[in-house]
Protein backbone atom coordinates (compact mmCIF):
# COMPACT_ATOMS: atom_id res chain seq x y z
CA UNK A 1 0.00 0.00 0.00
CA UNK A 2 1.08 3.33 -0.90
CA UNK A 3 -0.21 6.30 0.22
CA UNK A 4 -0.61 10.40 -0.03
CA UNK A 5 -1.29 12.04 3.33
CA UNK A 6 -5.14 12.35 3.35
CA UNK A 7 -8.04 11.18 5.24
CA UNK A 8 -7.13 10.58 8.95
CA UNK A 9 -3.74 12.46 8.97
CA UNK A 10 -4.27 14.80 11.31
CA UNK A 11 -1.25 16.49 13.00
CA UNK A 12 -2.40 19.84 13.29
CA UNK A 13 -0.78 21.60 16.75
CA UNK A 14 -2.92 21.78 19.96
CA UNK A 15 -3.26 25.08 22.34
CA UNK A 16 -0.43 25.48 24.44
CA UNK A 17 0.29 28.57 26.74
CA UNK A 18 3.84 28.36 27.40
CA UNK A 19 5.53 26.48 24.41
CA UNK A 20 5.16 27.67 20.45
CA UNK A 21 4.39 24.24 18.27
CA UNK A 22 5.33 24.39 14.59
CA UNK A 23 3.69 20.65 12.70
CA UNK A 24 6.66 19.35 10.36
CA UNK A 25 4.55 17.15 8.24
CA UNK A 26 1.24 16.05 7.86
CA UNK A 27 1.88 12.49 9.14
CA UNK A 28 3.89 13.29 12.44
CA UNK A 29 6.59 15.53 14.04
CA UNK A 30 6.77 19.03 15.04
CA UNK A 31 9.25 21.94 15.64
CA UNK A 32 8.98 23.63 19.42
CA UNK A 33 10.53 27.10 20.38
CA UNK A 34 9.70 29.55 23.24
CA UNK A 35 11.42 27.54 25.71
CA UNK A 36 14.84 26.54 27.00
CA UNK A 37 15.15 23.37 28.02
CA UNK A 38 17.84 23.90 30.67
CA UNK A 39 15.57 26.20 32.53
CA UNK A 40 12.33 24.50 31.37
CA UNK A 41 9.33 24.60 34.23
CA UNK A 42 7.31 22.05 35.29
CA UNK A 43 4.45 23.69 33.41
CA UNK A 44 6.55 23.45 30.35
CA UNK A 45 7.44 20.21 30.53
CA UNK A 46 3.89 18.93 30.89
CA UNK A 47 3.38 20.98 27.59
CA UNK A 48 5.90 19.58 25.73
CA UNK A 49 4.90 15.99 26.58
CA UNK A 50 1.64 16.56 25.77
CA UNK A 51 2.94 17.51 22.07
CA UNK A 52 4.85 14.31 22.15
CA UNK A 53 2.49 12.32 22.51
CA UNK A 54 0.30 14.05 19.85
CA UNK A 55 3.35 14.55 17.23
CA UNK A 56 5.00 11.44 18.05
CA UNK A 57 8.56 13.22 17.62
CA UNK A 58 9.44 16.94 17.96
CA UNK A 59 12.24 19.15 18.20
CA UNK A 60 14.07 22.29 19.61
CA UNK A 61 16.40 24.55 17.58
CA UNK A 62 19.83 26.38 19.11
CA UNK A 63 19.18 24.71 22.43
CA UNK A 64 23.01 23.95 22.90
CA UNK A 65 22.53 21.93 26.43
CA UNK A 66 25.46 21.21 28.22
CA UNK A 67 25.39 17.28 29.81
CA UNK A 68 24.06 18.35 33.28
CA UNK A 69 21.59 20.39 31.36
CA UNK A 70 20.60 17.25 29.17
CA UNK A 71 20.82 14.74 32.11
CA UNK A 72 18.14 16.90 34.19
CA UNK A 73 15.78 18.03 31.54
CA UNK A 74 15.78 14.27 30.63
CA UNK A 75 14.80 13.38 34.40
CA UNK A 76 11.70 15.57 34.34
CA UNK A 77 10.21 13.56 31.54
CA UNK A 78 10.70 10.15 33.79
CA UNK A 79 13.29 7.97 35.76
CA UNK A 80 15.73 6.55 33.15
CA UNK A 81 15.87 3.07 31.03
CA UNK A 82 18.70 0.80 31.23
CA UNK A 83 20.85 1.87 28.22
CA UNK A 84 21.31 -1.36 25.94
CA UNK A 85 23.94 -0.36 24.30
CA UNK A 86 26.36 2.35 25.75
CA UNK A 87 27.60 3.06 29.22
CA UNK A 88 27.32 6.84 29.57
CA UNK A 89 29.80 9.56 29.98
CA UNK A 90 31.75 9.82 33.07
CA UNK A 91 29.74 11.68 35.34
CA UNK A 92 26.39 11.10 33.97
CA UNK A 93 26.32 7.51 33.12
CA UNK A 94 22.59 7.92 31.68
CA UNK A 95 24.02 10.38 28.88
CA UNK A 96 25.45 8.30 25.54
CA UNK A 97 27.45 9.18 23.20
CA UNK A 98 26.73 8.47 19.83
CA UNK A 99 29.98 9.35 18.04
CA UNK A 100 30.81 8.49 14.43
CA UNK A 101 34.59 9.12 13.36
CA UNK A 102 35.43 11.10 10.31
CA UNK A 103 37.76 7.90 9.30
CA UNK A 104 35.21 5.36 10.58
CA UNK A 105 34.01 4.11 7.00
CA UNK A 106 31.92 1.23 8.53
CA UNK A 107 29.02 -0.17 6.20
CA UNK A 108 26.63 -0.23 9.76
CA UNK A 109 26.02 2.66 11.96
CA UNK A 110 24.68 3.40 15.26
CA UNK A 111 21.05 3.43 14.50
CA UNK A 112 20.55 2.51 10.63
CA UNK A 113 17.96 0.72 9.82
CA UNK A 114 14.23 0.68 10.85
CA UNK A 115 13.90 -0.13 14.47
CA UNK A 116 11.71 1.34 17.82
CA UNK A 117 14.80 1.64 20.85
CA UNK A 118 15.12 -2.06 22.49
CA UNK A 119 12.50 -3.48 21.90
CA UNK A 120 14.02 -6.90 22.93
CA UNK A 121 13.57 -5.84 26.93
CA UNK A 122 11.06 -6.87 29.01
CA UNK A 123 10.43 -2.93 29.05
CA UNK A 124 11.42 -1.01 26.27
CA UNK A 125 12.33 2.54 26.75
CA UNK A 126 9.06 5.20 26.20
CA UNK A 127 10.79 8.02 25.03
CA UNK A 128 14.65 8.79 23.87
CA UNK A 129 15.95 12.22 23.49
CA UNK A 130 19.08 13.38 21.42
CA UNK A 131 20.85 15.93 21.35
CA UNK A 132 23.28 17.24 18.18
CA UNK A 133 27.21 18.51 19.05
CA UNK A 134 28.89 18.33 15.61
CA UNK A 135 27.01 17.10 12.35
CA UNK A 136 28.61 16.66 8.77
CA UNK A 137 28.01 19.50 6.48
CA UNK A 138 25.40 17.21 4.31
CA UNK A 139 23.72 14.02 5.30
CA UNK A 140 23.28 12.41 8.51
CA UNK A 141 19.48 12.87 8.98
CA UNK A 142 17.08 11.21 10.77
CA UNK A 143 13.60 9.92 9.78
CA UNK A 144 11.07 8.67 11.81
CA UNK A 145 7.36 6.82 11.11
CA UNK A 146 3.99 6.83 12.75
CA UNK A 147 3.63 3.34 13.32
CA UNK A 148 -0.04 4.71 15.35
CA UNK A 149 -1.09 6.20 11.91
CA UNK A 150 0.17 3.04 10.26
CA UNK A 151 -2.39 0.94 12.25
CA UNK A 152 -5.34 3.39 11.61
CA UNK A 153 -4.64 2.98 8.27
CA UNK A 154 -5.12 -0.66 7.78
CA UNK A 155 -8.23 -2.43 6.90
CA UNK A 156 -10.71 -3.18 9.41
CA UNK A 157 -10.07 -6.82 8.67
CA UNK A 158 -5.75 -6.95 9.46
CA UNK A 159 -6.63 -5.01 12.26
CA UNK A 160 -8.69 -7.76 13.64
CA UNK A 161 -5.57 -10.04 12.55
CA UNK A 162 -2.90 -8.19 14.02
CA UNK A 163 -4.82 -7.24 17.39
CA UNK A 164 -4.44 -11.32 18.23
CA UNK A 165 -0.49 -11.46 17.69
CA UNK A 166 2.51 -10.83 19.31
CA UNK A 167 6.05 -10.47 18.43
CA UNK A 168 9.42 -12.23 19.37
CA UNK A 169 11.94 -9.42 19.35
CA UNK A 170 15.87 -10.09 19.41
CA UNK A 171 19.51 -8.12 18.98
CA UNK A 172 20.22 -11.45 16.94
CA UNK A 173 20.08 -9.51 13.04
CA UNK A 174 21.58 -6.98 14.39
CA UNK A 175 24.46 -8.39 16.31
CA UNK A 176 25.11 -10.04 13.54
CA UNK A 177 25.11 -7.30 10.51
CA UNK A 178 27.62 -5.37 13.32
CA UNK A 179 30.17 -8.55 13.43
CA UNK A 180 29.90 -8.53 9.72
CA UNK A 181 30.34 -4.83 8.73
CA UNK A 182 31.36 -2.94 11.24
CA UNK A 183 34.87 -1.56 12.44
CA UNK A 184 36.29 -2.75 15.86
CA UNK A 185 36.32 1.16 17.89
CA UNK A 186 35.09 2.48 20.90
CA UNK A 187 31.34 2.75 19.63
CA UNK A 188 27.76 1.05 20.50
CA UNK A 189 28.42 -0.94 17.17
CA UNK A 190 32.34 -1.13 17.53
CA UNK A 191 31.47 -3.16 20.54
CA UNK A 192 29.43 -5.06 19.34
CA UNK A 193 31.19 -5.73 15.98
CA UNK A 194 34.22 -7.04 18.73
CA UNK A 195 32.18 -9.84 19.98
CA UNK A 196 32.81 -11.49 17.56
CA UNK A 197 36.14 -12.15 18.78
CA UNK A 198 35.07 -13.72 22.17
CA UNK A 199 34.26 -17.60 22.50
CA UNK A 200 31.22 -16.64 24.91
CA UNK A 201 28.98 -13.53 24.42
CA UNK A 202 28.49 -11.76 27.68
CA UNK A 203 25.12 -12.35 29.64
CA UNK A 204 24.18 -9.21 28.51
CA UNK A 205 23.90 -9.32 25.08
CA UNK A 206 23.02 -13.26 25.52
CA UNK A 207 19.98 -11.70 27.03
CA UNK A 208 19.26 -9.12 24.43
CA UNK A 209 19.45 -11.82 21.73
CA UNK A 210 16.82 -14.20 23.45
CA UNK A 211 14.77 -11.32 23.60
CA UNK A 212 11.58 -10.63 24.59
CA UNK A 213 7.92 -11.19 22.87
CA UNK A 214 5.19 -8.06 22.78
CA UNK A 215 2.22 -7.75 21.21
CA UNK A 216 2.10 -6.74 18.16
CA UNK A 217 -0.62 -3.71 18.71
CA UNK A 218 0.17 -1.74 21.67
CA UNK A 219 -1.64 0.37 23.63
CA UNK A 220 0.07 4.01 25.07
CA UNK A 221 0.20 4.40 28.30
CA UNK A 222 -0.44 8.03 28.82
CA UNK A 223 -2.54 8.55 25.88
CA UNK A 224 -4.90 5.26 25.11
CA UNK A 225 -3.74 5.57 21.21
CA UNK A 226 -2.93 2.02 19.63
CA UNK A 227 0.12 1.23 17.68
CA UNK A 228 1.76 -1.09 15.36
CA UNK A 229 4.73 -2.73 17.39
CA UNK A 230 6.56 -4.25 14.94
CA UNK A 231 10.28 -3.37 13.00
CA UNK A 232 12.06 -5.03 10.57
CA UNK A 233 15.67 -4.67 12.93
CA UNK A 234 14.60 -6.72 16.15
CA UNK A 235 10.81 -8.16 14.73
CA UNK A 236 12.37 -11.67 14.23
CA UNK A 237 9.12 -13.50 14.04
CA UNK A 238 5.49 -13.74 15.45
CA UNK A 239 4.71 -16.00 18.51
CA UNK A 240 3.54 -19.29 17.33
CA UNK A 241 4.16 -19.20 13.58
CA UNK A 242 6.99 -20.61 11.93
CA UNK A 243 9.78 -17.95 10.14
CA UNK A 244 8.07 -19.27 7.25
CA UNK A 245 4.47 -18.22 7.88
CA UNK A 246 5.71 -14.86 9.86
CA UNK A 247 8.49 -13.78 6.96
CA UNK A 248 5.62 -12.20 5.21
CA UNK A 249 3.38 -10.57 7.27
CA UNK A 250 6.45 -8.82 9.19
CA UNK A 251 7.82 -7.66 5.79
CA UNK A 252 4.17 -6.51 4.64
CA UNK A 253 3.93 -4.54 8.13
CA UNK A 254 7.44 -3.23 8.08
CA UNK A 255 6.95 -1.67 4.14
CA UNK A 256 3.14 -0.51 5.14
CA UNK A 257 4.91 1.13 8.67
CA UNK A 258 7.35 2.62 6.81
CA UNK A 259 6.58 3.86 3.59
CA UNK A 260 6.32 7.90 2.95
CA UNK A 261 2.98 9.02 3.60
CA UNK A 262 3.52 8.13 7.52
CA UNK A 263 7.26 9.53 7.74
CA UNK A 264 9.23 12.59 8.70
CA UNK A 265 12.70 13.94 7.97
CA UNK A 266 14.63 15.75 10.22
CA UNK A 267 18.16 17.83 8.84
CA UNK A 268 20.13 18.54 12.26
CA UNK A 269 21.89 21.35 13.22
CA UNK A 270 24.35 22.05 15.87
CA UNK A 271 22.62 22.70 19.21
CA UNK A 272 19.04 21.13 18.45
CA UNK A 273 17.67 18.96 20.67
CA UNK A 274 14.97 16.06 19.72
CA UNK A 275 12.71 13.58 21.62
CA UNK A 276 10.91 10.74 20.06
CA UNK A 277 7.77 7.90 21.54
CA UNK A 278 9.18 5.01 21.30
CA UNK A 279 5.82 3.10 21.89
CA UNK A 280 4.20 4.83 18.63
CA UNK A 281 6.56 5.43 16.06
CA UNK A 282 10.10 3.54 13.89
CA UNK A 283 13.53 5.80 13.26
CA UNK A 284 16.17 5.26 11.29
CA UNK A 285 19.74 7.08 11.05
CA UNK A 286 21.06 7.25 7.64
CA UNK A 287 25.09 6.16 6.97
CA UNK A 288 25.43 8.90 4.26
CA UNK A 289 28.40 11.05 5.61
CA UNK A 290 31.86 9.54 5.18
CA UNK A 291 34.50 11.29 5.68
CA UNK A 292 32.75 13.75 8.16
CA UNK A 293 32.50 13.36 12.09
CA UNK A 294 28.78 13.28 13.65
CA UNK A 295 28.48 13.75 17.53
CA UNK A 296 25.30 13.30 19.15
CA UNK A 297 24.19 12.33 22.93
CA UNK A 298 20.99 10.38 23.80
CA UNK A 299 18.88 9.51 27.61
CA UNK A 300 16.42 7.08 27.10
CA UNK A 301 13.47 7.25 29.41
CA UNK A 302 12.42 4.31 30.88
CA UNK A 303 8.82 2.24 30.07
CA UNK A 304 6.59 -0.15 30.63
CA UNK A 305 5.86 -3.21 30.05
CA UNK A 306 3.84 -3.02 26.44
CA UNK A 307 0.18 -4.15 26.59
Amino acid sequence: MRLHPHGKFDNHAQPASTIEVRPLAAAMGAEIRGVKLGAASATQVAEIKRALYRHKMVYFPDQHLSHAEHHAFSRQLGPFADDAYTDGIPGYKEVQPLIKEADDHSAMVFGSGWHTDSPFLPEPPAISTLRAIEIPPFGGDTIWANSALAYVMLSDKMRSVVDMLQVHFSMRDVLTSAQLNAEQRASPIGRLAASRNLQELPDKIVANVRGSVHPMVRTHGESGERALYVDPSYGVGIDGMTDEESAPLLKFLADHITQDAFTCRLRWSPGMFTMWDNRVCLHQAFNDYAGYRREMYRTTIAGEKPR
